[in-house]
């Protein structure tokens, strides 16, 4: 069954429906594409939905540009790459943590206008026309802030935690690149997780499983790979809570790095670039505009041929002066793609292999990805699992950023969700390597994580020979995609002679070396610990014997104090250096460098919009008074000014208009404001003129009411006064507080006649007698006044004693309250 909107809104509303409002903490999910990235925002009293760009659009190119000294993001910056080939950067997912000399740079100078130089980090970075050169995480980091910026749009608040999407078989050099341009755009990782394992959160969402595990292939066709995950899932009982639970654990991985939609697009773009030098004899392949207008047009012609057999390839002036106009059908398309028929159905038999199971344990093949609507694909998926098991039930587009959202906010801690679990898996062996303790002696390597291994394990290494520090290196027993380096990190393991005798010394006999190596949930690895341990014998084994009975307690105390004495001396923590010999991530002065280098970018940005916005508005405001000075003489203006301010005004005018077109272009925001300022401060007294006209009505009319309301009350409560002082009851008022408000209520009423007066001579062009704001402020002055004296709470009437006992005749017989009334037998 298709994703449908209905299906969609019933997972949003059940997200939102299970919030726990416990902080204001917001949770941002990012799918970073290739073309397309996503971004979804988990916050109290905000729907859960995709995050929205300026323009309304649910998805947001992976581009950065300039044009000039303006910086461009999404759709704006990827349609510059035709004009400003140099200075509009798209598909930058190939190049994370990648090494200069590796496949993916490469095959992005295939695809990409951009110039690549090599850093001192021995990985990418990219220069500008200008000369200007940005790393890679810059220039995602620049777009992730920019996606920050909308989610705070929208949540009206400081974003900063962040889960991001990565390919399963991302390395830790791609992760460390992901998680260094995260913190670059001013985020914190708050996890990645793996795009497939999104997905399948996204699935269980709105689903309930049976304890009996159900299998499925996520199958993510992407841009620039394609990755096949086989998820189970199933429903378990926490064993402490007894609460039931969705378990999601990811059994296989497969993937091809280097077959997707953009090697569709490059073969397409080869049929085009054949097409223009067949018919024209130019080589288009030197032009930088006329290669990027290919590019485009080539996604363009991929779109219309997945639904028509054919489609007409335009572009106007493309190179040389030459319109390129040529006619592509999808034959031709998918007979340049034959090559790769067999690569795309080839991960699910990967992660099938990798998981055990065979294809007939699959429930369904799950499709996501934007290219999974290629028909190449479609039909090379269809082909390789049958009909029956084409799922096409989450949205192809948003499955993975919503699970990713989902995701974070059970981590976040700040909400409550469906309780659904998942464990994810290394698709990479990692082996320790070291020197064996011989001098000269070989090298040594043990798997510590094989494939398959779960994210969240450690492993402790033990060595019992060890007497000297020595270095512990980290490596991919295989090569993980061309050109990229084996060797993870270096752990320098130093201290060991010094804390081993020192074990020595307290009793241990034959103490080691542990180190404990970690796989994060996120699918970083790592060297996490060292230490000496050598179990030290208590010395004071057998004295914790007390008295029978009531020494029981002290003995039960006496050995726990003695077991935590003994752990402590049987452990002494080794110095630990972290070293990265072939591809390091960035350094914490790298990072903080490209975030100066960002925040300057920034602000430099701010303030010229500040001064566009300074100049805009002076220009609008000329032409507004110019309009103004040209109107009949009916105008609210007219009425209310005097031909010597209308003469001052039109010449401030005339002379602002030919400085602004002269040196208004290179003057700075605070002179633009200043002259804005100065010709406000003749206008200002013509506007005030007429806002008093238009609010005296309503200002008198409040000023009279309060008037009227405290002679009313006056009437009412000096009657109650004497009748109350008549009959000897308290009164709420004194006749001083009621002198004081009618003589209060008196000044009132004269000062507003007379000012009334005033006004009724005063011209329209002439400044007001009497100000409505003072009329407010008097009028308020009388209304707290009167409001004291409402609001006063009647005083207490004291009530007379009650009598405690009657005569015979009929009389009462009180009592002073210390005889008794009757005589006491």
């Amino acid at each position: 069954m298709h994703f449908t909107s209905l299906r969609r809104a019933l997972c949003i509303f059940a997200v939102v429906s299970t919030l726990f409002e416990l902080s204001l903490a917001a949770v941002l999910a990012i799918d970073y594409g290739t073309d397309w990235m996503k971004a979804s925002l988990m916050k109290p009293g905000v729907p859960f939905d995709v995050l929205l760009n300026k323009d309304s659009k649910r998805k947001i190119q992976s581009s950065v540009a300039w044009k000039r000294d303006d910086r461009l993001f999404g759709t704006d910056a990827a349609n510059l790459a035709s004009r400003f080939p140099s200075d509009s950067f798209s598909s930058l997912k190939l190049l994370q943590g990648a090494p200069f000399d590796s496949g993916s740079v490469s095959y992005f100078t295939q695809i990409s206008t951009s110039d690549v130089v090599k850093n001192t980090r021995s990985s990418v970075s990219l220069r500008q026309g200008g000369g200007t050169e940005w790393s890679t995480e810059e220039l995602i980091a620049m777009q992730l802030s920019y996606v920050k910026k909308l989610a705070e749009d929208v949540a009206g608040e400081l974003v900063r935690d962040v889960v991001v999407t990565v390919p399963p078989y991302y390395t830790q050099f791609e992760r460390d690149a992901v998680a260094d341009a995260i913190e670059i755009a001013g985020l914190k990782t708050l996890a990645l997780i793996n795009d497939g394992s999104a997905v399948a959160i996204n699935y269980a969402m709105t689903r309930t499983f049976s304890p009996t595990p159900e299998y499925h292939v996520i199958y993510d066709a992407g841009a620039s790979s394609i990755r096949a995950t086989v998820v189970s899932f199933a429903s378990a009982e926490d064993p402490k809570t007894k609460a039931q639970f969705t378990q999601i654990s990811v059994l296989g991985v497969g993937f091809d790095r280097s077959t997707g939609g953009t090697e569709l697009d490059r073969r397409l773009r080869e049929i085009l670039i054949e097409a223009f030098v067949n018919k024209h004899k130019r080589d288009i392949r030197r032009d930088k505009r006329g290669m990027a207008k290919l590019w485009k047009e080539a996604g363009r012609i991929k779109t219309i041929l997945s639904a028509n057999s054919d489609a007409m390839a335009t572009v106007e002036s493309v190179a040389f002066d030459i319109d390129f106009k040529a006619k592509i059908t999808r034959a031709q398309f998918e007979k340049s793609c034959e090559g790769l028929n067999g690569r795309f159905a080839q991960p699910i038999y990967d992660a099938l292999a990798n998981a055990g199971l065979s294809l007939d344990s699959i429930a369904s093949v799950i499709l996501t990805g934007g290219s999974s609507r290629t028909p190449m694909i479609q039909t090379a998926v269809r082909t390789a699992v049958g009909d029956d098991r084409i799922a096409l039930n989450v949205n192809a587009d948003e499955a993975a950023v919503l699970g990713a959202g989902l995701y974070g906010a059970s981590l976040s801690r700040q909400f409550k969700t469906k309780d659904i679990r998942i464990t994810d898996i290394l698709p990479h062996e990692v082996q320790a390597s070291y020197f064996a303790s011989a001098p000269g002696s070989r090298t040594i390597h043990s798997l510590i994580f094989p494939r398959g291994s779960k994210h969240g394990t450690k492993k402790t290494l033990s060595f019992n020979k060890r007497k000297e520090d020595f270095s512990l290196w980290l490596d991919y027993k295989n090569e993980v995609a061309p050109g990229f380096p084996r060797e993870i990190l270096e752990a320098q393991i130093s201290g060991v002679a010094d804390a081993l005798g020192n074990l020595t010394e307290r009793g241990a006999v034959d103490p080691v070396v542990k180190v404990t190596v970690a796989l994060s949930d996120s699918g970083f690895v790592s060297v996490e610990e060292a230490i000496a341990y050598g179990e030290v014998k208590s010395s004071i084994a057998g004295e914790t014997d007390g008295a029978a009975g009531g020494e029981k307690e002290n003995e039960q105390v006496a050995f726990s104090k003695d077991k935590k004495e003994k752990d402590e001396s049987s452990t002494i923590p080794l110095q630990l250096t972290t070293v990265y010999s072939t591809l390091a991530p960035m350094s914490v002065a790298d990072k903080r460098s490209a975030r100066d280098r960002l925040r300057a970018l920034d602000n430099m940005e701010v303030s010229k919009q500040f001064r566009e916005e300074a100049f805009n508005t002076l220009e609008g405001y000329l032409y507004k008074l110019r309009d103004l000075l040209d109107d009949g003489p009916e105008t609210p203006f007219m009425k209310c000014s005097k031909p010597s301010e209308r003469e001052a005004i039109s010449r401030k005018v005339a002379d602002t208009s030919a400085w602004l077109h002269s040196d208004g272009e290179a003057a700075d925001t605070s002179t633009l404001m200043e002259k804005r300022r100065a010709l406000e401060s003749l206008e200002k007294p013509i506007v005030h003129r007429y806002k008093e006209i238009e609010e005296f009505p309503e200002a008198l009319n409040s000023s009279q009411k309060w008037n009227w309301s405290t002679r009313l009350f006056l009437a009412e409560a000096r009657a109650n006064l004497t009748a109350e002082t008549a009959a000897g009851l308290p009164s709420k008022w004194t006749t001083e507080e009621l002198d004081a408000l009618e003589k209060a209520v008196k000044e009132h009423e004269a000062w507003l006649n007379t000012g009334v007066e005033k006004q009724k001579r005063v011209k329209m062009n002439e400044d007001p007698a009497i100000e409505t704001r003072d009329m407010r402020s008097r009028a308020k002055t009388l209304e707290l006044h009167l409001q004291r004296l409402v609001k006063r709470k009647a005083p207490k009437v004291k009530k007379t004693p009650k009598s405690t006992g009657t005569q015979e005749n009929g009389e009462s017989n009180e009592t002073d309250g210390t005889q008794p009334a009757h005589d006491e037998l």
